[in-house]
């Protein structure tokens, strides 16, 4: 690998990532060698055991689909946050507790 690495693609870290999983390097070499802390490496290395694993299931999770799961969840969240938040408003107008918003 380069050792004047500018910018860290995703097919850079991928190529970092499978030199450790190989044992042709460790997280602690490509510390050193490319000046990035050893969190960082290793959370590119669990990123990529997730996805290995994902890839590997009988019938793998789309990213796409994923993202679309947690976005409909987020959703829900910030809908149920909002109602609650305007019942809060209402009673306590009702109550005449105007300044506990």
């Amino acid at each position: 690998m380069e050792d004047d690495i500018k910018r860290w693609t995703a097919k850079r870290k991928a190529a970092l990532v499978m030199e450790i999983i190989q044992g042709k390097t460790t997280v602690a070499e490509g510390s050193r060698s490319f000046d990035i802390a050893r969190s960082e490496i290793e959370a590119w290395v669990d990123d990529a055991k997730r996805g290995m694993e994902n890839a590997l299931r009988t019938k793998p999770l789309e990213i796409k689909e994923q993202y679309e799961r947690q976005i409909k969840d987020l959703q829900e969240a910030y809908g149920e946050a909002m109602l609650e938040l305007r019942a809060r408003k209402k009673l306590n107008s009702m109550l005449g507790n105007e300044g506990d918003k």
